[in-house]
């Protein structure tokens, strides 16, 4: 069984069926975290908890379904992680959705899922997890931690990302906000953000369809080039990057590391 910066530590990262929720969960539990994946692909989940058991130990991972934008589900999914984890000592809040289109043309609906999704759920989680998170958070050099997923598209605006930048934003800010709650009010819970550029997912390949359907690629190929150049580094994250980035957040090793915003995205928000 792993042992390493994350012993006996209990963590719950929210989207975590696939791509960076997925491998965050997977780098957690390599330094010994127990590791609750959420999502509601039930199937996929229940594939990457078992990938994890399999990888660090039959204790070290579980998949719980979870609708982040339902108060009642963060309110059931806490006090199941209490009940049978024994506390949380570290939230990743990675779900998250992507949805495209101009100003003029996005209905309502879109937009209001995507802050359902995107800013809601990190609300929630805030909301539900913290207290959670305190009971347990003198046991560590750096106490508890919260990880929001923000974007670069949270620091720079991007064509046809109107309301994904505006939610991305509010993550930014809402992380600053309670980081300073904490602080003020002495709770021994840290919480920043993390902000990538285009990672290699499912996620990232809707930016190459985007790229397509606005006409500055002709093909996904061409597409797939266009978002790489974007980056100073040329090239797109893998989902294994960003997660040693919220293990690292998660740690402590960043300790002395609360309201901050980290960027991992090649150079991208840089230009």
């Amino acid at each position: 069984m792993a042992e390493g910066k994350m012993k006996e530590r209990i963590a719950l990262i929210t989207g975590a069926a696939r791509g960076i929720g997925f491998a965050t969960a997977d780098a957690l539990a390599g330094e010994g975290a127990t590791v609750v994946l959420s999502d509601i692909l039930d199937e996929v989940g229940e594939s990457a908890a078992k990938k994890i058991k399999e990888r660090h130990g039959e204790s070290k991972a579980r998949f719980i379904h979870h609708d982040v934008t339902s108060e009642e589900q963060w309110i059931a999914v806490c006090a199941d992680i209490n009940k049978k984890e024994g506390g949380l000592d570290v939230l990743v809040n990675n779900a998250g959705i992507y949805i495209t289109a101009p100003i003029e043309t996005m209905t309502i609906g879109d937009f209001q899922k995507i802050m359902d999704v995107n800013v809601k759920s990190v609300f929630l989680g805030c909301k539900h997890a913290i207290p959670l998170i305190r009971q347990r958070a003198s046991r560590w050099k750096g106490g508890g931690a919260v990880v929001n997923l923000s974007s670069s598209s949270g620091i720079i605006g991007s064509p046809s990302l109107a309301a994904y930048c505006a939610s991305k934003g509010a993550v930014r800010l809402m992380t600053k906000a309670v980081a300073t709650e904490c602080g003020s009010r002495k709770h021994p819970v840290r919480v920043n953000s993390i902000h990538p550029g285009f990672v290699d997912t499912d996620m990232g390949e809707q930016s190459s369809a985007l790229a397509v359907s606005m006409g500055v690629a002709k093909s996904a190929e061409e597409a797939r080039r266009f978002t790489e150049n974007l980056h100073i580094l040329r090239r797109v994250a893998s989902a294994e990057e960003i997660a040693r980035a919220a293990l690292f957040l998660a740690s402590d090793d960043a300790a002395f590391m609360t309201g901050a915003e980290m960027v991992v995205d090649g150079g991208m928000s840089a230009r």
